[in-house]
């Protein structure tokens, strides 16, 4: 089938860049991406492109470029649907809140309902492509929901998993490591490749059966969390052995059978996918009864619940074993640089912990607004939303965060906090000024120098 019209459902994190990517490098193809949120297609829509509602380094070039030329965004998904002849399913997978598989397994609901509406409005062949992280053998759920509707279109599905690192996703986008399609009709496969193909080589397009392209996913997330894990391990280690951990990880990366990447030791890993992934690895395993697998996954993620707890215990320690009624202020919110998402931030549960202990907290972070951080701790129900919005206030500006705080805790490894006058920030905080610095950003030795109690991960 040769593809002129796509249509992606979901216009989050993955779809608005991964679509953005294809309009630009497929010019001749209309892609319409659709949401229910009229809120966020509007603010896609809006002429200042600085205002998209995913920040991400890249993004805005390419949306001004393609946008009105062949890149669209919509709330009309009907429309949409019926036109095309490729379907992106985009749509968030959250872990369950409820029922079985509650805290591990993916909430499927919004993947139900996206094919259940293409099943009532395409009146004409159809190959869907699923994009969002899904559990093994969804495929197989989807194309039971497609060809059960009585109609007489054929519906072809294919796993596209997105191998994005928010903050880099546009380069990663352009310059992909791989490309990975898993499906059972060759046609429907050699249709999505060659939309990659117009500027991804064909050795980097790997074809393989649906359930090896949806088990890919998880297992890369969980590879790469695995190794955070392994070396915030090690950090504990070092700080008890006064090894650093820094030096530790440059000698191991140099190791070829190892390499350098997630290395990085820091207050813990976050984002929408890690956690999530590892979670529903662990549930598969436990589904088919491999409790060992299940538990070796697992212990993945207790490492890291344990790294943002130690820290945040630390912090508490070295503040005389109280924070109560002292000013806390974080630089940083989003789960790494160069973004604005925020999901699963080890910020949020530092804060969480402090705030359990009567903390007043002060964060700035250069692209995260006052009311997404208080949707964050509001989600948790630890507390009530007016507690939460007294004691916790974002700020215009670092040196308004840390103006008269006992303590400083670096929660996000944004390069402009390198920048800042340091000298200044330790005039106007309380003494003795502290730093926790969660992602080792920081020259200890200067910060030191300047008259700073400074504290790092694994050194």
């Amino acid at each position: 089938m040769k593809v002129t019209k796509i249509c992606c459902i979901g216009a989050g994190y993955v779809g608005g860049p991964t679509m953005a990517v294809i309009a630009k490098k497929n010019p001749n193809i209309k892609v319409t991406i659709v949401d229910i949120n009229k809120a966020r297609i509007d603010a896609w829509n809006d002429p200042d492109v600085s205002k998209l509602p995913i920040y991400e380094p890249g993004l805005a070039e390419i949306v001004k470029e393609t946008r009105g030329k062949n890149l669209f965004f919509s709330t009309e998904i009907d429309k949409a649907i019926n036109e095309s002849e490729m379907i992106f399913i985009s749509v968030n997978t959250p872990t369950k809140t409820y029922g079985k598989g509650k805290g591990m397994a993916a909430d499927l609901k919004y993947v139900e309902l996206c094919a259940r509406n293409i099943a009532e409005v395409a009146k004409t062949d159809k190959i869907v492509v699923e994009k969002s992280t899904l559990p093994v053998r969804t495929a197989q759920a989807i194309k039971s929901i497609l060809d059960n509707t009585g109609s007489n279109v054929n519906f072809e599905i294919l796993s596209n998993p997105e191998f994005l690192a928010e903050g880099t996703a546009i380069q990663d986008l352009l310059n992909p490591d791989r490309v990975l399609i898993g499906g059972e009709s060759k046609d429907a496969i050699e249709s999505l490749a060659n939309i990659y193909g117009s500027w991804v080589p064909q050795a980097q397009i790997l074809r393989t059966n649906v359930w090896s392209s949806e088990l890919s996913k998880l297992t890369a997330n969980a590879f790469l969390a695995q190794r955070i894990s392994s070396i915030n391990a090690i950090s504990e280690l070092c700080e008890k052995t006064e090894a650093n951990v820094d030096e530790v990880a440059k000698a191991i990366g140099m190791d070829s059978r190892i390499g350098p990447k997630f290395l990085k030791s820091s207050v813990g890993f976050g984002g929408s996918c890690f956690q999530k992934d590892i979670l529903n690895l662990v549930y598969i395993a436990r589904s088919y009864n491999l409790q060992a697998v299940a538990d070796y996954w697992e212990q993945v993620i207790i490492l890291n619940d344990h790294q943002k707890r130690r820290f945040a215990d630390h912090l508490i320690s070295t503040l005389y074993n109280t924070v109560s009624g002292k000013k806390i202020g974080f630089l940083g919110w989003a789960f790494k640089k160069d973004t604005n998402d925020t999901r699963e931030s080890a910020a949020i549960y530092v804060a969480d912990h402090l705030l359990n202990e009567q903390a007043n907290i002060a964060v700035y972070d250069p692209k995260v607004s006052n009311e997404k951080i208080q949707s964050d701790l509001n989600y948790l129900n630890t507390r009530s939303e007016e507690e939460n919005n007294k004691l916790v206030q974002a700020t215009d500006t670092p040196y308004e965060a840390l103006k008269d705080a006992h303590a400083v805790a670096i929660m996000t490894e944004w390069d402009e906090f390198k920048t800042y006058d340091w000298e200044k920030i330790y005039t106007e905080m309380k003494k003795p000024a502290f730093i926790f610095d969660g992602r080792n950003i920081l020259n200890k030795s200067e910060m030191e120098k300047i008259g700073f109690e400074y504290s790092s991960i694994g050194q």
